[in-house]
């Protein structure tokens, strides 16, 4: 099982978004994405946030808000718990990421950019709703199969 964190960072009506194009056997390959990544060893979700957005894009998160727990249940991955958080009190500037291309896209535009379908999904909900929820999604391979939505 796999524990990860992502964090959709906020600026201007835009969110800062990771397009994975430098990491070899990258199941994310060519895929639009928020920044985060797996946990370390005794790290909480909030510790974990901080340091990979720090990691990733020399951004230092001052406040942020847990959106949603997502549950992937792949017949090719491994299963996966990711803790997605929203941002838009930071400070720093921003760094090369040795993962993709870090961009500043329109949140209007995300859902137009190649983004996993069940992101989608998550990214409209957290658009459209400031409550949490969770959601889990089917994938068999790259395809979504279904999705079960719960709302708090």
């Amino acid at each position: 099982m796999i524990l990860s964190t992502l964090c959709y960072i906020e600026k201007d009506g835009k969110y800062l978004m990771l397009h994975r194009t430098k990491k070899k056997n990258d199941s994310n390959q060519d895929k639009w994405i928020g920044v985060g990544g797996k946990f370390e060893k005794g790290e909480s979700p909030e510790e974990c946030i901080i340091r990979e957005v720090k990691e990733e894009t020399g951004l230092e998160l001052k406040s942020y808000k847990l959106r949603c727990v997502v549950t992937y249940v792949s017949t090719t991955w491994e299963n996966e718990y990711m803790y997605v958080f929203t941002s838009n009190d930071f400070t720093g500037n921003l760094i090369e990421c040795n993962e993709g291309d870090l961009q500043w896209i329109d949140k209007n535009e995300i859902t137009n950019l190649n983004i996993w379908e069940g992101d989608k999904i998550f990214i409209e909900k957290m658009q459209k709703d400031n409550n949490f929820f969770t959601v889990k999604f089917e994938y068999d391979g790259n395809k979504l199969m279904k999705y079960d939505l719960n709302n708090y």
